[in-house]
């Protein structure tokens, strides 16, 4: 094999497989990117047998076909040539594969590319196509309310459910919920429900960074999910389990109803949260005041001091006062696109629901925790 490549294509090519590659392989070829050229173009894949990427390059290609470097030298490597372009061409007799760019010559070992764990392509139970700007907000919108407790796998993963043409993600860590939906332009021929891992959904929102929006093909089986789009392919094994029924930990109707301007909250949340994070379970308290119409919202901490914010609000229903861990409540706003919010409550000890004004596709729902005062 021998290939002539921009290096800058080339580099932004393996930092993307490489995110697929094994930290600690089971077996040597898991920690290695392998390279298939022909035609006019070369796909590089990293694979660690959980997931699998691949991108494809344009290149000038002598002499086609494949070969496997460690993954770790092959990126460092690229990333230090001095040209412009790069030349990769195999001596199978020694099997090294020689690295020129500029005056630079490196020779690296290959390892076995036949043996190589290619990633796999599947028709799947189902497929629909998304725009990756639709997509991307649906996994912005759950992924950040997954667990990151890896001693409870389901938990870290987001509930995907494809039903004709709705498509639903719900993503908790059983202290906070949430869920955003959609109405497919073009109905799916079918249902299924699946766990996504957290992981590959957050590599593949990073990825998601057309300007203009493109489309991305999704399928779905019983125990992998793919999206290709543009010159990038990403598949990943599906969780095993069974997610829990988050519908019924919604509560279907609210007491006090706290109408807010989103960005106002949002800030002086943050500002506060600098002395919650301090204490050891980063509390704030909400003073819902219906007669003043306001809400204070503070924190102390008896080694660093104390903080507390007042805004506006206008509220339906009685006063109350709660409290929540704070990053549960700034992750949401975060999040949060609308001006304006709706923040509903029943009492100081149950699940408080947030709800972004003229979205009704997003819910958000938190249970509050137990206060001393």
């Amino acid at each position: 094999m021998k290939i002539i490549c921009a290096k800058n294509e080339l580099l932004g090519a393996l930092r993307f497989v490489s995110k697929a590659v094994a930290v600690k392989p089971q077996t040597p070829l898991l920690s290695a990117i392998y390279l298939k050229a022909e035609g006019d173009t070369v796909e590089l894949q990293g694979n660690n047998n959980e997931i699998g990427f691949t991108y494809s390059i344009k290149a000038d290609i002598e002499t086609p076909g494949h070969i496997a470097l460690t993954g770790r030298y092959f990126q460092e490597i690229v990333t230090k040539l001095p040209g412009e372009e790069v030349t990769l061409a195999y001596d199978r007799e020694n099997k090294l594969v020689r690295i020129t760019s500029g005056s630079a010559d490196f020779h690296l070992l290959s390892m076995d590319a036949n043996a190589y764990p290619t990633v796999q392509q599947f028709e799947g139970n189902l497929q629909f196509t998304i725009k990756d700007n639709v997509l991307r907000d649906l996994i912005r919108k759950t992924t950040f309310a997954c667990s990151t407790d890896q001693s409870r796998p389901l938990f870290t993963g987001c509930s995907v459910q494809v039903d004709h043409s709705h498509l639903l993600f719900a993503a908790t860590n059983t202290h906070r919920l949430a869920v955003n939906t959609y109405v497919l332009p073009e109905e799916a021929a079918g249902s299924i429900l699946m766990i996504v891992p957290a992981r590959i959904l957050l590599e593949l929102k990073q990825a998601l960074s057309s300007e203009i929006p493109i489309d991305v093909q999704v399928t779905c089986s019983y125990n992998s999910i793919s999206f290709r789009f543009e010159n990038v392919f990403m598949t990943s094994r599906l969780l095993e389990g069974m997610f829990p029924d988050f519908k019924r930990v919604i509560p279907p109707d609210f007491i006090t109803k706290v109408h807010l301007n989103t960005e106002l909250f949002r800030a002086a949340v943050e500002r506060v949260s600098l002395i919650a994070r301090s204490s050891e379970y980063n509390i704030i308290k909400l003073a819902f005041d219906a007669e003043a119409g306001s809400v204070l919202i503070s924190s102390t901490n008896q080694e660093v001091g104390g903080a507390e914010e007042k805004v506006p609000c206008r509220m339906e229903g009685p006063s109350i006062t709660i409290a929540f861990n704070a990053l549960y409540i700034g992750d949401a706003l975060k999040n949060f696109d609308s001006e304006d919010m709706t923040f509903c409550l029943n009492q100081p000890l149950t699940a408080a629901r947030l709800i972004e004004d003229g979205r009704d596709e997003f819910t958000y729902v938190v249970t509050p925790v137990r206060t001393a005062h």
